[in-house]
């Protein structure tokens, strides 16, 4: 398919070339660590909540000061607000409740923890890390502040991923040693050397760790199977996954098993752990996303359409769903709500999302788009904005006088 993105019209396949991009999304995550789950994009980790005890008293009226034992008590029900919306999926909402709680206890790792979960689960990669740094900076023995940190690290983003996901293997490791009965911590280990391509006996021993510790971590053997496939023993990997699919009993599970799949390029097989989550939870804004990411993938356009429009209205700030929408639609040639698309995703991309958004897999592509079906003005306007999302495109200027000269009566 890699070879077909450069002999065939921008047309009708900007969004193949997602097939490569995508592979970066690595989905390296559990769920079965107590209180966890899964949400938001591919292979979304959800660290369990701070641990909240909700007051008798949750009106109270503001005092101008709080004794110790009235501070904790409003601290904690800031958290358990966060805790409950978080749990609802009202990212908005846990957001400014796990802030409130900061601002009573500026220096609490919970606070910051709740914090980075809920930006984890929006794909809020940065400021998760910025936050898990907190949570780590002020309870360094604290393994699942450190495992949170280990598990946002290793999402590929721009700079210096290979430098992050060294800091990965670290914390992960950090934690494995404070906490060497916890099979989620030694999990953490073998995702962290995934993340940096290390299929070896050392990932192997960590993963297999972390089974002896809890042989029935589903995600661990998943992500054993990797291993195994990336030493070529495909034969030992292969039952492992079917094992993994039988076992499931949870959507969040089954999310991450197709996940994984789908980073082995084992597209096919990722369908039916996908549509089993989906029927276990139709607003999974994960399932939705990766069944969506494999339509695209399989060149079935207007199928992922609904799926991805689904995962953004359950998601608002899924970034990754917003693009691969985007795409979408310039792979149909429907350039409008391409545009309208690119433009919902541009506040929600880091610096490198914002080149790629304003190339020619974003509103570069849009304007090339309008300029071939004889829309001079509308390519203008889709050039312009590019150049806008990102001033260092050196492409665009002279696009942008070509759709002006075009676009001249």
């Amino acid at each position: 398919m890699l070879q077909k993105l450069n002999s065939i019209a921008l047309r009708i396949h900007p969004c193949l070339l997602l097939v490569c991009l995508v592979f970066a999304v690595a989905g390296v995550a559990h769920a079965q660590e107590t209180g966890g789950d899964l949400i938001g994009g591919s292979g979304i980790f959800r660290p369990k909540n701070p641990e909240a005890k909700r007051s008798r008293t949750p009106n109270r009226p503001t005092r101008p000061r709080l004794d110790p034992a009235e501070l904790e008590e409003r601290f904690q029900d800031a958290l358990s607000d966060g805790n409950d919306a978080r749990d609802a999926r009202k990212f908005a909402a846990a957001e400014s409740a796990y802030r409130a709680a900061l601002k009573l206890k500026p220096r609490d790792t919970r606070a910051f923890q709740g914090l980075g979960n809920v930006l984890v689960d929006q794909q809020r990669w940065d400021d998760a890390e910025a936050a898990y740094r907190k949570a780590v900076e002020f309870s360094p023995v604290n393994p699942d502040a450190l495992m949170a940190l280990s598990f946002v690290l290793v999402q590929p983003r721009s700079g210096a991923n290979a430098k992050r996901f060294s800091e990965a293997e670290y914390y992960a490791k950090r934690a494995a040693q404070l906490q060497p009965t916890s099979a989620a911590a030694f999990d953490r280990v073998g995702v962290a050397l995934i993340a940096r391509g290390i299929f070896n006996a050392e990932a192997e021993a960590a993963l297999r760790k972390a089974l002896e510790l809890d042989p029935n971590y589903l995600l661990a053997q998943v992500h054993l199977a990797r291993v195994l496939r990336g030493m070529n023993r495909g034969s030992e990997a292969d039952p492992l996954y079917r094992s993994a699919i039988e076992k499931a009993q949870d959507a969040p599970t089954l999310v991450l098993i197709a996940e994984a799949m789908q980073s082995d390029q084992r597209w096919s097989g990722s369908e039916a752990p996908l549509q089993r989550a989906l029927g276990m939870d139709p607003q999974h804004p994960g399932a939705l996303f990766l069944l969506g990411r494999l339509r695209v993938v399989t060149e079935k356009y207007a199928e992922a359409e609904p799926l991805l429009k689904h995962a953004v209205e359950v998601n608002p700030k899924f970034f990754q769903a917003r693009n691969l929408l985007a795409r979408t639609y310039l792979a149909l040639a429907r350039y409008d709500d391409a545009m309208t698309a690119y433009n919902s995703a541009v506040d929600l991309a880091s610096e490198a999302d914002r080149k790629q958004l304003a190339g020619v897999f974003g509103f570069t592509g849009v304007g090339d788009g309008f300029m071939k079906i004889g829309r001079g003005r509308d390519a203008l306007r889709a050039y312009e904005r590019g150049l806008q999302v990102d001033p260092s495109n050196t492409a665009l200027p002279n696009k942008i006088a070509e759709a002006r000269a075009g676009a001249k009566p």
